[in-house]
């Protein structure tokens, strides 16, 4: 019977390759992990996006029974439930709501997803800051509209106002058209 058993490099040797395996494994989940809560980030802010977006297609945009035109520029879509008065509607927005907290075409979202209210400084448990603008479509500006939606992480940004041209990680923009129609 032979007492033949693993020699001390060849132990080494097996014992570096098991501990190279498991690095790159707990690499692998390290980065699973990351990208999943990136994910979870991405679907929340488009969710938070278009909600915002059917709110404004949801708004008066139309003609009357005789063909005048109906327009909702009072409707105020930064508080929870939104109000029928007080805010600013379909009106036209400043050129910087997508890049600065615009009072009346922002609002703020915290973990839950309970919409926060607006005004142009996040409260303290802000997670999510979604801004918005309603532009009249320069060749139409009397029938349609271009909106648009941009929702980001308040920990993506240091500064929540700034340009928009950069993209965030776990941000989500939406621009859609609305364009009055006969009853």
């Amino acid at each position: 019977m032979s007492e033949a058993g693993f020699s001390l490099p060849e132990t080494m040797a097996a014992t570096v390759l098991l501990v190279t395996g498991v690095v790159g494994v707990a690499q692998m989940f390290v980065l699973a992990t990351r990208s999943n809560l990136s994910a979870q980030r991405q679907t929340f802010a488009s969710t938070l996006a278009q909600e915002k977006m059917e709110q404004l297609r949801g708004l008066a945009w139309g003609y009357d029974d005789v063909g005048l035109p109906i327009s909702d520029y009072d409707t105020d879509l930064a508080t929870d439930p939104i109000a029928t008065d007080g805010g600013v509607g379909l009106s036209p927005s400043p050129e910087n709501s997508l890049a600065a907290n615009v009072n009346g075409y922002v609002d703020y979202v915290d973990r839950a997803g309970e919409t926060l209210g607006g005004g142009v400084t996040p409260p303290a448990n802000t997670v999510y800051v979604r801004r918005w603008s309603v532009e009249p479509l320069p060749t139409n500006p009397n029938n349609t509209l271009i909106l648009q939606v941009l929702v980001f992480n308040v920990g993506d940004r240091a500064n929540t106002d700034g340009p928009v041209l950069d993209h965030g990680r776990d941000e989500a923009r939406l621009v859609s058209v609305k364009t009055r129609k006969a009853r």
